[in-house]
């Protein structure tokens, strides 16, 4: 048993990890995906060997983690410890060495490894969340592939903010997998999970993925759902997985719960990476042109040919071009310009317009199975301004309520 708190170098979050409780849910078929899904984010890790992961998709975490769960590991930004291998992987490599003469809280550190996240680059609600991995092995080695709520680094904290486990791993117990929900009231050693039994996770490839919707999430390894979590199962605590979560990669030595390595632990230890893809229903195909909102007014550009920094507004719908909508990855595009946060901005009250395409964070957008559309670097939901929708109502950022004037339907 084991509680993990972290503390991230990019974002000074708390976090956690706990043994799942519980019976292990019996094997059930997997849950056809609601609607045809499409892939919105990804990332194959194509590079060339020894190239370090994409600064746009991925914050790299550094420290020893502030000593939680007494881990024994240094977490650095070089690519000894996290880059491409030429052949279409991610290798997260953790090393018996203190280059850097770095001090953790045991002493001087004897391990290095990496972390990676994508807090403020990429979130997502609902949806596929999928990696294919290959395990490392040994005592004390402890992999995972999770996820955190996007508002526990904005005056959230954890464990209100939840988790979702989708993979941890054990390297002296080569056949189990875990995965495991935290939030208030089940955090830490009271997580919500179970285990799943197979084959020896460091021979090979295999692939783990949830399936997440308003009121569930299934896990699957290989495509076989074993177990799936309602709000029914927290015991009356609160479901708090309907906004945004980002992603984690990380390769932990040593830990309360896994232990220690030991004189049969040998290294390096690789943790290998073939992809992380998210899915959601829209995907990657035209939204059907119109995009309408409350009082089923459509978002509307005003005006058919757009200057950068045209209003973005509520209007009756028409079919006109000022209301066809298209989305391409993570942007969402009317008459060859995108949709964006004016100035880059974060705040309430931030208004959207049309601008020039350009791949900053202002034009990131995540559309949710809960009818959101959030922009990903604000982690704020598009918005009719004082819920109204009358004819010309401007359309800015707020945060995320699930108010009817946030709610967006395409078609």
């Amino acid at each position: 048993m084991r509680t993990r708190v972290v503390v991230s170098a990019f974002a000074l979050a708390l976090s956690a990890f706990a043994v799942p409780q519980g019976v292990v849910a019996a094997p059930s078929p997997a849950a056809a995906a609601p609607g045809t899904m499409a892939v919105t984010w990804s990332d194959e890790f194509n590079g060339p060997a020894g190239t370090r992961v994409d600064g746009s998709k991925w914050n790299t975490e550094t420290g020893n983690n502030n000593g939680n769960n007494r881990e024994h590991q240094w977490y650095t930004d070089s690519a000894s410890n996290a880059a491409m291998d030429g052949q279409g992987n991610l290798v997260i490599t953790a090393r018996k060495e203190n280059p850097g003469n770095w001090n953790c809280w045991y002493g001087r550190c004897q391990y290095t490894s990496a972390r990676i996240n994508t807090a403020g680059k990429f979130t997502t609600t609902y949806g596929k969340v999928e990696a294919r991995m290959k395990m490392p092995r040994g005592k004390g080695i402890w992999p995972a592939f999770w996820m955190l709520g996007q508002d526990i680094n904005s005056g959230n904290p954890w464990p209100n903010s939840g988790e979702i486990d989708i993979m941890e791993f054990l390297g002296h117990d080569l056949d189990t997998v875990y995965g495991t929900l935290h939030g208030p009231g089940y955090s830490g050693a009271g997580g919500i999970g179970a285990p799943f039994n197979g084959p020896n996770f460091a021979d090979g490839f295999h692939t783990f993925a949830i399936e997440w919707s308003p009121n569930s999430i299934a896990w699957s390894v290989d495509g076989n759902v074993y177990q799936r979590r309602t709000p029914a199962d927290l015991n009356g605590n609160q479901w708090v997985f309907n906004k945004p979560f980002f992603v984690i990669l990380n390769l932990a030595v040593g830990g309360e719960w896994p232990g220690y390595p030991d004189a049969s632990t040998t290294f390096p230890q690789q943790f290998v990476i073939d992809y992380v893809r998210v899915s959601t229903t829209d995907g990657n195909q035209p939204v059907g042109n119109r995009i309408t909102g409350i009082g089923g007014k459509c978002v509307d550009v005003a005006g058919a040919n757009p200057a950068n920094g045209t209003a973005v507004q509520l209007y009756d719908c028409n079919g006109t071009t000022a209301q066809q909508w298209t989305r391409q990855g993570d942007t969402i595009r009317a008459l060859g310009k995108c949709l964006d946060a004016a100035s880059g901005g974060t705040a309430d009250g931030t208004l959207v317009q049309l601008w020039d395409c350009n791949g900053s964070g202002a034009q990131r957008w995540a559309v949710s199975g809960a009818n959101d559309i959030v922009n990903i670097q604000a982690n704020k939901c598009l918005d009719a301004q004082n819920n109204s929708s009358a004819n010309g109502t401007r359309l800015h950022l707020w945060t995320c309520l699930g108010t009817a004037n946030q709610k967006w339907r395409f078609a």
